[in-house]
Formats: C-alpha cells, structure tokens, sequence
C-alpha cells in the first residue's frame, strides 16, 4: 500500500474518513469523483490491489466485472445520462484497478468525445460538489444500488 493511491482511499473508507464513499461489495467499494465536471461520475475500486484483470483469480475477476456492471446500471438509473462510458485505465497516479463511470450527456463535452479530452478541467477543483450536492449524489445513487443488490 506504500504509494498506491487507490489503497490509501480505501484504507480512509476503512476509517470511516471518506465523504465520497457510497458503498461497499464483495469486490469493490463505490464511491463519487471527487470532481463533478461530469455530473453522477463514479468509481469502483477493487479491493485487491491489482494492476490486471488477468492478474485476479477468475472467479473473484467475474464477480469484480459483474459488480462493476451492477454498478454502472445504478449510475445509469440514479442520474439518466444518454451514454455511459467505462474506463480502467490505470497509468500515472496509480494501478490499482479502479473503473471510472461517466455519464455522458449530450453536448457535456466541446466535441463529441472522451471526456479525457478536457485535460485539466476534468479534475479541476471548482467542480467539487459542495456537501448538498454530494450527499444527494450518495443517496440517489444508493436508492439505485438497493434497487439492484
């Protein structure tokens, strides 16, 4: 966990110091961006700190992929985007596998493109959700999630 990023939110999920924590699963932890440029952005990150899917063992691998689907469909449902766009990346800050969900809309992004395309503005922090908004996040979210689980 030295300086694995994705291990040091969990471990403050752990300790109840997360305010973006929406809930935990099996395989991994929900939680919102920290930034809301695209408004409903969500994450799920694995609980193994793992840098491939082929890296899990297979059946923990198909309840992480099955998990994140779940996922992605009560983001879908809690804040009724156009698209949903998936990505687990994972070069820069961290490896730690961790699936980034966008709701995208129509017209949210200059060009229709990645939302990657808006570089800094992305993560830029006059798009923190003020406390309100991030609670109503959490509860519209997990109002799907209870839905689904």
């Amino acid at each position: 966990m030295n300086s694995c990023l994705v291990c040091k939110r969990i471990a403050l999920i752990k300790e109840n110091k997360n305010p973006y924590f929406v809930r935990e699963l099996n395989t991994g932890y929900v939680v919102i961006g920290d930034q809301q440029r695209i408004k409903g952005y969500s994450l799920f990150l694995c609980k193994q700190c793992a840098y491939e899917l082929h890296q899990l063992e297979s059946n923990y691998r198909d309840d992480f992929l099955h998990e994140m689907t779940v996922v992605a469909e009560a983001v879908y449902n809690a804040f009724q985007p156009d698209k949903l766009n998936y990505s687990l990346l994972g070069v820069g800050q961290g490896l730690h596998m961790h699936w980034h969900i966008h709701p995208r809309r129509n017209g949210d992004t200059p060009v229709p493109r990645s939302v990657y395309q808006l570089g800094q503005e992305l993560t830029d922090k006059k798009y923190n959700p003020t406390n309100e908004e991030l609670e109503w996040l959490k509860t519209k979210l997990n109002e799907e999630l209870d839905k689904l689980l």
